[in-house]
């Protein structure tokens, strides 16, 4: 691996992974892991946005690395969302299945807006839109 793309998901994942924990400080003291479903949303949102950029505006394979792989893949979290599941069946018995429908389902519907958004955006902006 060429040493610029590692770099660049270093610097993503940095970045993301700060942004996670800042997030995540914010929320903490709720009691709920709002901060673990504002991450993986946002985090899809813009994961979604970045792909459809990427397929109407190739960008720099060193650029995508670093933005998905490194931040979004730091940002979002799969291991927190399996913890944060099991930790709020402690909440009722309904919780564990309304976190992971949020989560879930908000984060396909961030993806996708992300994704039309920035593809509507782009098209747009060439004049096709």
């Amino acid at each position: 691996m060429h040493p610029i793309m590692l770099l660049a998901v270093f610097i993503g994942g940095m970045t993301g992974a700060v942004s996670r924990y800042w997030v995540t400080l914010a929320f903490l003291d709720t009691g709920y892991p709002y901060g673990t479903i504002i991450e993986n949303i946002s985090g899809s949102l813009v994961l979604g946005a970045l792909t459809a950029w990427t397929l109407l505006k190739p960008l720099p394979a060193w650029l995508k690395a670093g933005l998905g792989a490194g931040f979004c893949g730091s940002f979002t979290t799969m291991a927190t969302l399996a913890s944060d599941t099991v930790l709020t069946a402690g909440l009722s018995e309904t919780a564990p299945v309304v976190y992971l429908a949020v989560s879930i389902f908000g984060g396909l519907a961030a993806a996708a807006a992300g994704f039309f958004g920035m593809y509507y955006v782009a098209k747009r902006k060439e004049g096709g839109g």
